[in-house]
């Protein structure tokens, strides 16, 4: 027994030992001080010498893209340095092209802020903002995806294009001891600019989706951060073809929106692609836009029905609808949301059709 605890003592101390050391290169050694940043060579921050400079830009209050919560491991967070940052790291190779590289783009999460720093920025993250709107109401589309509306506090408003896309942060909660922000596209209109409306499924240990589904209630009080993104409506008088999947549908609803009170003319054709009857939602306000729109058209696909013989839409995969109905040429412009494999088998598909790849615009998610 005495040895035990001789080894349990000489364990103990040796750890805080280590602790100790650790506590001292980062006062010593890792201390860079206080250190300046060039932003867009018009605008300079002070940052806390050693933080990333993600972390470091968010406490000035702007907010760069990064859904995984500045883990490296989405590759949102690109910034292009234009001196300064140190040699790139292993970690921010898989997400950055050679071309890129030679243009001095930088992962922002793994970039740590040791020397002064000049970067640039696309203006438009200037006017992202930080939101802290309530839960209004929260609504069951499927078994496994609901739709979530957020009032902003009286005064505040939100502006934003039909496509763009806000991040949500999940806060620390029994099982989850961390903080993190996740990516979602916007489904409500653009032009109500005192609400925020997000459709989210629920993803296996998913952090903010666990959080979002089985923890926030009405009434509560989250944080959000936007608009981001460089998906959204484009206006033109070429016909619209839009394409999604499960809450893939939240940008498209968006654009919905904006066409409706646009009063648009302009054609539009909506493939939405599900495995089962119950994976389908929002039937009704489908049935609203084709009403309230001149030339607007919803086309449901499942693929794999429960009731084949009582189903009267598309069978198949939406590929296969695009296949088989895109046959006639025209002036297209396409919409699509969804998973990487889904984007591109369609955007094979399209081209296949003639539709040319600069009028081809899509929103990948994982």
């Amino acid at each position: 027994m005495e040895k035990i605890l001789t080894t349990l003592l000489i364990f103990t101390a040796f750890t805080g030992f280590l602790a100790f050391l650790l506590t001292l290169a980062k006062k010593t050694i890792g201390n860079y001080g206080i250190i300046k940043v060039k932003i867009n060579e018009e605008k300079e921050v002070e940052m806390e010498g050693g933080d990333t400079l993600l972390s470091g830009l968010m406490e000035e209050k702007i907010f760069i893209p990064s859904a995984c919560g500045g883990k490296g491991s989405c590759g949102y967070c690109k910034v292009t340095v234009e001196s300064g940052g140190g040699e790139i790291l292993p970690t921010e190779l898989g997400y950055i092209t050679p071309e890129e590289q030679a243009q001095g783009v930088r992962l922002s999460c793994q970039l740590k802020v040791k020397e002064p720093i000049a970067i640039s920025i696309p203006e438009e993250l200037f006017n992202v903002k930080e939101f802290h709107p309530t839960v209004a109401a929260i609504t069951d589309l499927t078994p496994n995806i609901k739709h979530f509306v957020f009032s902003l506090p009286e005064g505040e408003e939100i502006n934003f294009k039909a496509g763009q896309y806000v991040q949500l942060k999940a806060p620390k909660y029994p099982g989850n001891h961390e903080e993190v922000f996740r990516a979602y596209s916007i489904a409500s209109s653009p032009l109500d600019h005192n609400k925020i409306e997000l459709i989210i499924g629920l993803v296996p240990d998913g952090i903010c989706s666990t959080y979002v589904h089985k923890h926030l209630q009405v009434g509560d009080t989250v944080d959000i951060t936007g608009p981001y993104g460089d998906f959204y409506y484009q206006e033109s008088d070429r016909e619209i073809l839009m394409v999604a999947a499960g809450t893939g549908m939240a940008p498209i609803l968006s654009i919905l929106h904006q066409l409706k009170a646009l009063n648009s003319q302009r054609k539009a054709t909506f493939y939405f692609g599900a495995r089962h009857e119950e994976d389908l939602f929002f039937l009704e306000e489908m049935k609203k836009f084709e009403s309230n729109l001149i030339s607007f058209e919803f086309i449901p696909s499942l693929s794999q029905p429960r009731n084949e013989a009582d189903w009267k839409g598309q069978l198949g995969r939406v590929t296969t609808c695009l296949r088989k109905d895109l046959d006639e040429p025209c002036e297209r412009e396409a919409y699509l949301c969804g998973s990487p494999r889904m984007i591109d088998s369609i955007v094979e598909v399209l081209l296949e059709k003639g539709i040319p790849e600069e009028h081809i615009f899509y929103d990948k998610f994982s």
